[in-house]
């Protein structure tokens, strides 16, 4: 099972629409999965109508319509995999054990707000993963987003991708 993973698009505040390589990802994947901060439903609809499954949260930046349709805490099983999406764990400092106590029933807690690439594994086995950003770096260097494979309960070949500059 292949999965495509991103945040904090901000369409069409930050970009007028997501990068064509992504768009490229979105049809090839099995699951896509966004952590909020949409901004505006037309994304929302368009990540519906091309994606095969779609499992999304809204964020800070989401108003009532997206709120109305996306849930705070997204729950999947994908394969075996506990997966779960929130947009925001807090501060950095304490991140790994207090998701940990949160998700207690998770393999994996995806999440964004930050823009800032994440990958960490918390010492009960919790992975935590933020694909940063496709269409805001703030201050990073690149744009990205995640692609991974599910297989067997377990997630593999996580990879971050950096978009070329626009």
């Amino acid at each position: 099972m292949r999965l495509v993973i991103m945040s904090d698009t901000h369409v069409p505040k930050r970009a007028r629409d997501l990068p064509e390589q992504l768009w490229r990802e979105v049809a090839r994947a099995d699951v896509v999965v966004h952590a909020g901060d949409w901004v505006e439903v037309a994304l929302l609809d368009e990540l519906e109508a091309r994606s095969r499954r779609l499992i999304g949260v809204y964020g800070n930046n989401d108003g009532p319509e997206l709120r109305a349709r996306l849930p705070e805490v997204a729950w999947a099983d994908l394969a075996g995999l506990r997966l779960a999406v929130v947009h925001e764990t807090g501060p950095a400092k304490g991140r790994e054990a207090r998701c940990a106590r949160e998700y207690p029933d998770v393999d994996v807690l995806v999440f964004g707000h930050s823009h800032i690439p994440w990958d960490s594994v918390a010492e009960s086995g919790l992975r935590l993963l933020n694909p940063g950003s496709p269409t805001d770096r703030r201050r990073q260097p690149e744009h990205t987003y995640l692609t991974a494979r599910v297989r067997s309960g377990r997630l593999e070949q996580v990879e971050l991708h950096a978009l070329p500059p626009r």
